[in-house]
């Protein structure tokens, strides 16, 4: 029998209490990791909705053993290194290029080389880590979370590659590389984060149970899913 992701939804009435509230469990899971295996390995996700997230995680300064954290990336756009438009643009702009975090504890996706070298090369750089601690993931308005789109391979298969090239996303910036949903799976924790209406119908087919690919990320804890009011429920 295939199995099922286990999910826990977690809906927030404002979009100030869903920040709060996940910023206050990144930190206390990055507390955890670090009294437990002395390193916080997080993976950061794309995209507009995880911004005000890592703008909270820039002020809390006094507030982390920095030092301690490592960072990585669920997908990135095959754009030059330093493009505006890349995903880790925002993370970088709001936080990390002013962060205690050290520089090689952040580990940028290399997709200026292409999907596939970089598929290859960000394959190395993740495999070294048994599990990630911490995996952040978004929620496309089509179902889509990271690079794993509808009608596309995922990398669920145990023998899929920890990265997968893409080359025909079915959306603007169609080269991409993405952390396989396996990879992804291979999570301590597994946080999704969806706001506002417009996210609203992928949140309910989700909840009805259709096969999209943000279902197909099932760590062994399952995953908690953070959701502001009007991405949950019809008013």
């Amino acid at each position: 029998m295939h199995p099922r992701q286990q999910k826990r939804w977690h809906v927030y009435p404002t979009a100030e209490d869903f920040e709060i509230r996940v910023v206050r469990g990144i930190l206390r899971m990055a507390w955890e990791a670090i009294a437990v295996r002395g390193a916080f390995h997080f993976v950061l996700a794309g995209g507009r909705t995880p911004a005000p997230i890592y703008r909270r995680l820039a002020e809390a300064r006094t507030e982390a053993d920095w030092e301690a954290w490592h960072i990585y990336w669920g997908d990135e756009f095959c754009l030059p290194e330093d493009d505006p438009a890349r995903n880790s643009a925002i993370a970088r702009r709001v936080w990390l290029d002013d962060s205690p975090i050290p520089r090689a504890q952040v580990h940028f996706i290399p997709a200026e080389l292409g999907p596939q070298c970089g598929a290859e090369r960000y394959a190395e750089t993740v495999g070294g880590v048994e599990a990630f601690d911490l995996t952040l993931l978004g929620l496309g308005e089509d179902g889509h979370t990271a690079s794993l789109f509808p009608h596309h391979d995922w990398g669920v298969g145990p023998d899929s590659p920890d990265a997968l090239a893409v080359r025909d996303a079915p959306m603007p910036l169609t080269e991409r590389v993405s952390l396989s949903a396996n990879r992804l799976g291979r999570s301590r924790e597994v946080i999704f984060l969806a706001t506002g209406f417009g996210k609203f119908s992928a949140v309910q087919r989700w909840r009805c149970g259709e096969p999209l690919p943000a279902a197909a990320i099932m760590p062994a804890c399952g995953v908690d899913i953070c959701v502001t009011l009007d991405a949950f429920d019809f008013a």
